[in-house]
């Protein structure tokens, strides 16, 4: 991804992502770090069966990542582990033992800990899942849903953009 843009600064979004707010901050860490990311909504990457022995290891969400080109050879790195990291998993859904056969995010996580790249930690309010996150403090900047985000969550980011020093406790996501 890195070795494709023509950008000295870049941020990918995936498909199912909405931007709600301003985007520098998750610029300027990027252009100091090399790399801005989330932690993911299940930051345990031994899930993976490829990543069992790898103890320790965090998990990015790589559906929201700003980068710069300083990190050319991560993401080379994670091209290629890709293609060869067993990122398959076990999990229970409604009583049912299923598996999950691939993830990028495995590939990624071995990565990110092979180069030794510190990325900068976005709260999670950059990177907002709903479907793991139950509430929220402080504006959305990038919902990441299939589906969009209602009126009630757009009328928070609005009160948060007036209102930047209080904090609304009477949202929850359910």
């Amino acid at each position: 991804m890195a070795s494709i843009s023509p950008f000295e600064n870049t941020l990918y979004l995936d498909a199912d992502t909405t931007v709600m707010g301003d985007l520098g901050f998750g610029f300027e860490k990027a252009e100091r770090f090399g790399l801005a990311c989330a932690i993911c909504e299940s930051p345990w990457a031994q899930r993976y069966t490829g990543l069992r022995q790898m103890e320790g290891t965090v998990e990015y969400n790589t559906g929201v990542l700003f980068f710069t080109q300083k990190t050319v050879g991560l993401f080379n790195l994670w091209q290629q582990l890709a293609r060869t990291v067993d990122s398959s998993v076990r999990y229970i859904e409604h009583g049912i033992e299923k598996v999950m056969s691939h993830n990028d995010q495995a590939a990624f996580a071995m990565a990110v800990e092979m180069t030794g790249i510190n990325p900068f930690v976005l709260p999670l309010n950059w990177n907002f899942r709903p479907r793991w996150h139950r509430c929220f403090f402080g504006p959305i900047r990038i919902w990441h849903d299939v589906v969009p985000p209602n009126k009630e969550i757009t009328d928070i980011n609005r009160y948060y953009k007036e209102n930047s020093q209080a904090v609304y406790f009477d949202v929850s996501i359910v």
